[in-house]
């Protein structure tokens, strides 16, 4: 209980106000989320209500908001569209069964990221480049900016068309003013949220003064739904029986589940690692990983579309003054409430201050630094962050976070495997040494080799490895190879300072390299340290 009450809030006011500002954003972009997965808005603003309440308890970082994704809806187009395909070609056809095949599929997803969060996954966020972070957070403002110039399109004659002429213009300058009132209120004072003051500006000028602008109301009809009305679908009875419509299908079903889990993962992680930088708090991955898996296995049982951690909303939030969970909690109980009971008011809110309020948020994801910065940082992490930030509109933010990651990776181990050195001498009795200095792994094994002269070197040789580590299989097999060569010449080989692990490792691959390793000399430095403790107690 004590861990669950931990920063439940620090400010209840900043909180709440921040809440209610966030689950009035929250409705369109569920809606236009479930509208790109094929399914009805309830079951996306449903689901986003279920990811928001189980993350806000019980998720590792206070102030994330979690609903329903774009990233996610993507993946799950595929799954729906062949389970309404099967489920129409059926004897006895049944309707939405590709949304009962998301539900189930929705199970197998929690399940996977549950198990990443026991495991402990959630700590390899850290292993992603800070140039990875700049290019995943200027792809995604620039997602996000694209996403909004599709709410610049009225339904003329039942088809969609570029508002243009007096439309057009009365909805920049409503986007316009929501933007100016975000920048300029924080000036004169912030005790209210600027978004939430904004929006209600707004709406109040449109309703009294007879603007004929699209509203929330009428964007879910333009879709093809009937409103913010309706009941909560459930997961049905029948749908234990439907397995047997699976037979065939089952390879789909977890290979849609496995990349949900992890592009639900990724993005959760990621909206994590950013608000923490953006706080200056830590938040617990592993624990994340096991709230977003519970919300999706209630999702998947109760019959919403599932999600992640929403960048754009935690941001508003953040921004909002919302840093406890309450904030997360407010805002998932208020999107229900909105949904339930004030379905009539908050249909009547203008996109165009959605609008504006997702603009502001653009302008403050996107790094402007590494416009900066980028002719000063190193030509491949500017390589990288470009790469990851076109690829992020490209194609999705998982896709575009791997690309960068093996990039870098890649760099990084070419970078290390050109470092390696080594320096000899020759001893007074004869021996010839090799200090080793840089890393020994399989991107440097072959300029190792190339370091040593077998043939001419004396009948003793030491290879010392005091400045050096041997970091995988290659690195053991390369030195391996290297002191059976020098025996192949009848020649004596010491290794020393070697670590206790690569000591292990040679011993257990072959136990002769007992009488090779000395074990008998120390690290030099290990002493120095230690006097330095003796001397201080």
């Amino acid at each position: 209980m004590q861990k669950l009450l931990k920063n439940f809030t620090f400010n209840p006011k900043n909180d709440i106000l921040s809440g209610f500002t966030v689950a009035l954003a929250l409705v369109p972009e569920a809606v236009a989320f479930a509208f790109v997965a094929g399914i009805d808005p309830l079951v996306g603003l449903y689901g986003a209500f279920m990811m928001g309440i189980v993350t806000a308890i019980f998720g590792g970082r206070p102030g994330m908001i979690s609903g329903a994704t774009g990233a996610m809806a993507v993946v799950m187009v595929h799954l729906i569209q062949k389970g309404n395909e099967v489920g129409m070609g059926l004897e006895a056809p049944i309707e939405n069964l590709g949304l009962q095949w998301l539900f189930i599929t929705l199970l197998f997803v929690g399940l996977i990221q549950i198990s990443a969060g026991v495991f402990r996954l959630g700590k390899f966020v850290r292993l992603i480049p800070h140039s990875v972070m700049m290019g995943f957070v200027n792809g995604l403002a620039i997602v996000i900016f694209l996403s909004q110039l599709g709410l610049f399109q009225e339904t003329i004659d039942g088809e969609k068309q570029w508002m243009h002429g007096t439309s057009l213009w009365v909805m920049l300058g409503f986007v316009a003013l929501t933007m100016a009132i975000m920048y300029l209120l924080p000036k004169v004072t912030k005790k209210v949220p600027a978004a939430l003051v904004a929006i209600i500006v707004v709406a109040t000028i449109t309703i009294l003064g007879g603007f004929d602008v699209s509203t929330v109301g009428s964007f879910i009809i333009d879709g093809g739904g009937e409103g913010l009305q309706g009941s909560l679908p459930t997961f049905q009875a029948q749908i234990f029986g439907l397995f047997n419509t699976l037979t065939g299908y089952w390879d789909l079903i977890l290979s849609t589940a496995i990349l949900l889990a992890a592009v639900g993962l990724i993005e959760s992680l990621m909206t994590l690692n950013l608000i923490d930088d953006m706080t200056e708090t830590r938040g617990s991955g592993n624990r994340e990983c096991v709230a977003q898996g519970g919300a999706n296995i209630l999702n998947g049982l109760f019959g919403g579309m599932g999600g992640c951690a929403m960048i754009g909303q935690s941001i508003i939030n953040v921004n909002s003054g919302g840093r406890g969970r309450l904030s997360g909690i407010v805002a998932a109980i208020a999107l229900l409430g909105f949904v339930l009971f004030g379905a009539p008011l908050i249909e009547r809110i203008p996109i165009a201050a959605l609008v504006g309020v997702m603009f502001m948020v653009v302008i403050g994801t996107f790094a402007w630094s590494s416009f900066r910065i980028l002719h000063k940082i190193p030509l491949a992490d500017a390589i990288v962050l470009i790469t990851v930030s076109a690829i992020t509109v490209w194609q999705d933010l998982a896709i575009a976070v791997i690309v960068g990651v093996i990039m870098s990776a890649l760099v990084f181990s070419w970078q290390s495997a050109t470092r390696i050195r080594a320096r000899k001498r020759i001893k007074e009795n004869g021996t010839k040494v090799y200090e080793i200095w840089g890393p020994l792994f399989f991107g440097s094994s072959q300029s190792f080799n190339s370091k040593f002269d077998f043939k001419n070197d004396p009948e003793r040789v030491e290879i010392d490895f005091i400045e050096s580590k041997v970091g995988d299989h290659s690195g053991i097999e390369s030195l391996k190879n290297v002191t059976n060569k020098y025996l192949a010449l009848g020649k004596e080989v010491k290794l020393t300072h070697l670590s206790p692990e690569c000591k292990m490792i040679l011993l257990k691959a072959n136990p002769k390299f007992d009488d090779i390793i000395e074990s008998s000399i120390e690290d030099p430095r290990y002493h120095v340290v230690s006097d330095l403790l003796d001397s201080e107690v």
